[in-house]
């Protein structure tokens, strides 16, 4: 037997993440990848398993921690497999990832999909002076990471209007979603609600009867954000119906290759390749507008996201190159997102660089519906429950 620590594993480029949920104690015997902690980036929330089988002998991190890839987990006394195990770090406690506390200010209210965590302990590179400039102060860059660049490239955000709370005047994720959350309340402080209307609280709703108050995860209260921020953005709604006749026909006469495959080819893999031939053929609709608003970036890739609703909340996974991929791929990897989306085992990585989004209510039912935009992203695909009847 062995005594090895666990450390957090890759999370796909995300900065931190919180953990929401501890899913094993000391003294418990954990098996081969057995779920150890839930984490929860700004876009998903994941399960990171246990890499050995073995006993818990100590729990590092609790829940509300913010931790990054590298981070100790717990102690482990693992049952030797021939493999080399890492050894207890001798200083276990100081490198235990601290926890945070809640800001001052409220919760920031903006991006996409998950919600803003608290600022946790400043990260090694923001210990280091800010970048010398060729021109002198006048025109000194905004100091900020590159994370924290592209952060602010997708919200459309000029860094230069952003105070930095960082150590140096180092601008943080937070002082972005900061920004961007004061920026959004100022039409709604215009708008405030006549007196006698009942407010945000949650004890002016109990004037009126019986309540409860449960509290909304990272992912939901960001996915709210996000949709807000969408619907600043001016659009026009198109419905159609589409004849799938000759589509049903041939998904029945591929049936039997889809079971030998053991692969479902439902009609979402057809939906990505017409929106993939549909972008080609109208290169606007698989562009952005900067933040400045001054040029539109043409993006010479097809990446489609499609909308999954998990437990956790609204998800949108990616798959890349659609133009590139055939119908038994798609079906594939599709089916293998969708899955992973449930389970909570999505990285940061697999729900970027979309440049068009595909949304469905085939399981609820109606004939039409209007889809909420992925801002940046200019457009979206709302599909309804297929439906059989005669046209004339």
């Amino acid at each position: 037997m062995t005594r090895t620590t666990l450390t957090v594993p890759d999370i796909g480029g995300a900065d931190k993440a919180e953990v929401i949920e501890l899913c094993v104690a000391a003294g418990d015997v954990v098996s081969l990848e057995q779920s150890l902690i839930v984490l929860e980036t700004d876009k998903a929330a994941m399960e990171i398993p246990a890499e050995q089988a073995g006993t818990v002998l100590e729990l590092l991190v609790k829940e509300g921690d913010n931790l990054v890839e590298g981070n100790p987990i717990l102690v482990l006394e693992a049952e030797s497999d021939g493999q080399e195990s890492q050894p207890e770090p001798a200083a276990a406690p100081a490198a235990r990832p601290e926890s945070t506390p809640e800001p001052a200010t409220p919760e920031p209210a903006a991006a996409a999909q998950p919600e803003a965590v608290a600022a946790p302990a400043a990260p090694p590179e923001a210990t280091e002076p800010p970048p010398t400039p060729a021109g002198g102060a006048d025109t000194e860059p905004p100091y900020a990471g590159p994370a924290v660049r592209k952060l602010a490239r997708e919200f459309g955000v000029e860094l230069s209007r952003v105070t930095g709370s960082g150590p140096a005047g180092r601008i943080l994720r937070e002082d972005v979603h900061d920004y961007v959350k004061h920026s959004l309340a100022r039409p709604a402080e215009a708008a405030a609600p006549a007196p006698g209307v009942p407010g945000p609280t949650a004890e002016e709703f109990a004037a009126f009867g019986e309540i409860s108050e449960q509290p909304m995860s990272r992912i939901a209260r960001l996915t709210a954000a996000n949709m807000e921020r969408s619907w600043q953005v001016p659009r026009v709604t198109q419905f159609d119906e589409v004849d799938i006749t000759e589509l049903e026909d041939f998904r029945a006469a591929m049936k039997a290759e889809a079971e030998q495959r053991e692969t479902a080819l439902n009609p979402l893999p057809f939906l990505f390749k017409a929106v993939a031939a549909a972008l080609q053929a109208n290169p606007k609709l698989n562009a952005s507008l900067t933040g400045d608003g001054k040029s539109m970036v043409n993006k010479h890739y097809v990446h489609i996201g499609m909308a999954v609703d998990t437990p956790a909340g609204l998800m949108v996974p990616v798959i890349r190159d659609v133009d590139r991929k055939d119908l038994w791929e798609l079906a594939e990897i599709s089916a293998d997102l969708a899955q992973r989306a449930r389970d909570r085992k999505l990285r940061t990585s697999d729900m970027e660089g979309a440049s068009f989004t595909i949304s469905s209510l085939g399981k609820l039912g109606g004939t039409g519906f209007t889809p909420i935009i992925n801002v940046p992203q200019v457009a979206i695909l709302g599909v309804a429950r297929l439906a059989l009847k005669p046209h004339w």
